[in-house]
């Protein structure tokens, strides 16, 4: 027989047995003395333990379980009572002199604080990625050969991040690779129209048109995922369309060229976002955010790199760089603005896949408007750009077209369950 301890302190009430309630009538007094003067002794020292096997030696061998449901009941509620006490000091002592809601709340402080962080650290490269890339395609118009070399500066950051173990090397197999394929297309197709347009018109007016990326999603997600807007959608439109209309017709730096390479490229970019919703549906190969915008990179520096030199030339021959240096380009100038709008493009886009992660698409859908809020903004002070008020009207009713639209993505779960 296994035996059971008992554990008296001096705080531990104490309630003297009758033996007539353990016994019968019939039985002996010797049965039950011994027991309980040990017990009555053991009430008032520091710690005794006594095991239900001395318990039982004392009694006569005619009744050997005389006083076992007494222990039993005794040692269970003594026991209970310890076991309560260590897992209260236990969960007091996970947090060493922090209450749970406090440390609760420290957590969510804590995430706040990074995801607000983050969110800064996406609009500031964004919003240098911008100002670099301005530059270098004004005094270098070669659209096709700046994109190939980003993607060129993106895919040397992916080697080192991997390389550096800080982030999984991701396992790809055929199948992965024939999914990605065509998400890598419009990767590239997006980012080089959207360089094309840069160098056309100025900045505030490509983003303002970029604006119109939730139509061409309403439009794709309706006809290839079945997806049919709700009212509030549609209606969040309107203004968008409204105001990209506005501020094109008041745009000093309109040409057609940098409208629809600007309208393309929010084709191309939303259809990425919805085929990558079709493609990837099995959630065991699919690949998490940052993996698959590293292997989306050095896809497209794979397939632009050689069309940029079928379709420009080879722009870095000795004498191609003489002769534009005769024509007053500051080479080294070039290749630093080009460097660093070339990290600036793959680490905003990689924050914004890793912001992705951490909040819900929507949450990301009014950051990225903000975003734009805050490159045009900066893009006014740094270029002295003048914007007319027309102008200024159309750009403030389409990103508020935005953020309706995404307060409308927000609501419409709400309308299903009602």
């Amino acid at each position: 027989m296994q035996s059971t301890a008992l554990a008296l302190s001096p705080s531990t009430p104490f309630l003297k047995l009758r033996s007539k309630d353990l016994l019968p009538p019939s039985s002996s007094s010797t049965c039950n003395s011994s027991p309980l003067k040990s017990l009555e002794r053991g009430a008032y020292n520091s710690a005794l333990l006594l095991p239900l096997r001395t318990t039982l030696w004392l009694c006569p061998a005619s009744r050997p379980n005389a006083l076992v449901p007494a222990a039993s009941s005794l040692s269970s509620s003594l026991l209970f009572q310890r076991r309560k006490e260590d897992d209260t000091k236990a969960r007091a002592a996970s947090v060493p002199g922090i209450p749970e809601d406090d440390s609760a709340e420290l957590s969510n402080t804590a995430r706040m604080l990074r995801l607000g962080v983050m969110f800064g650290v996406w609009y500031l490269l964004n919003i240098y990625f911008n100002i670099y890339n301005k530059q270098v395609l004004k005094v270098y118009p070669f659209p096709a050969t700046v994109t190939a070399f980003q993607f060129g500066c993106g895919t040397v950051i992916v080697l080192l991040m991997w390389a550096s173990r800080l982030h999984p090397f991701p396992k790809l197999t055929r199948s992965q690779l024939a999914t990605i394929l065509p998400l890598a297309v419009a990767h590239t197709m997006g980012n080089l129209l959207t360089n094309i347009s840069l160098g056309r018109v100025a900045v505030s007016f490509t983003h303002t048109i970029k604006a119109m990326e939730p139509f061409f999603t309403v439009v794709f997600a309706s006809l290839f995922l079945g997806e049919m807007p709700s009212f509030w959608v549609v209606s969040s439109l309107v203004p968008i369309v409204g105001g990209v209309a506005l501020a094109s017709l008041a745009e000093a730096s309109f040409n057609w060229i940098g409208f629809g390479s600007a309208m393309a490229s929010n084709l191309t970019n939303q259809s990425r976002s919805v085929f990558s919703k079709k493609f990837m549906v099995n959630k065991e190969e699919a690949l998490d955010n940052i993996n698959l915008f590293s292997v989306m990179t050095i896809m497209s520096f794979m397939f632009l790199a050689p069309t940029a030199i079928f379709l420009e030339g080879f722009k870095f021959t000795p004498s191609y760089l003489q002769s534009a240096v005769s024509r007053g380009l500051n080479i080294k100038e070039l290749c630093v603005r080009s460097l660093l709008a070339g990290f600036c493009f793959h680490s905003y886009q990689q924050v914004s896949y890793g912001t992705l992660q951490m909040v819900s698409p929507v949450t990301h859908s009014v950051g990225n408007c903000v975003k734009r809020v805050v490159v045009i903004v900066s893009y006014v002070i740094f270029f002295q750009t003048p914007i007319s008020p027309v102008n200024s009207l159309g750009t403030a009713l389409a990103l508020a077209g935005v953020f309706l639209y995404s307060n409308a993505k927000r609501m419409k779960p709400k309308l299903k369950i009602s």
